[in-house]
């Protein structure tokens, strides 16, 4: 597997992990000292840092707790603006979906900008940043 498909892959997986309420499957996706920010317009406030894996998944656990929709997160335009043996930053286009009640409706889009390290042979995210053109 190239390494643009481990990317392609772990960051597939974090979105798997939100979208099936697992936060145990979205934490196994950061380093044990991971950190991750968000920001909602260009206008708008930054969110975080959350430092560490454990304040990422409860984050995330917290959100999924407060949502009575079923979430799909779509990835795309994915591209690779540095990379070396261990590390990389990987930029990627996305658009937040929301099911409920028998009805889609896009909530958001924006963009992830994910520093990735290799660990023990394992990409994983060491520091994300998401920004979101609107809030949900």
């Amino acid at each position: 597997m190239s390494a643009r498909d481990e990317f392609e892959n772990l960051l597939g997986r974090a979105s798997w992990g939100y979208d099936e309420a697992d936060p145990d499957l979205i934490a196994r996706c950061f380093t044990d000292d991971a950190r991750m920010s968000l920001r909602i317009g260009r206008e708008g406030d930054l969110v975080g840092p959350f430092e560490g894996r454990d304040a990422i998944r409860a984050l995330h656990a917290d959100s999924m707790a407060a949502q009575t929709d079923q979430r799909r997160h779509n990835l795309s335009n994915l591209w690779v603006d540095k990379e070396t043996e261990d590390a990389a930053t990987v930029v990627t286009n996305l658009t937040l979906l929301s099911i409920e009640n028998g009805a889609i409706r896009v909530l958001s889009s924006g963009w992830y900008r994910d520093e990735l390290t290799r660990r023990d042979g394992a990409w994983l995210i060491a520091d994300r940043y998401v920004y979101l053109d609107l809030p949900y």
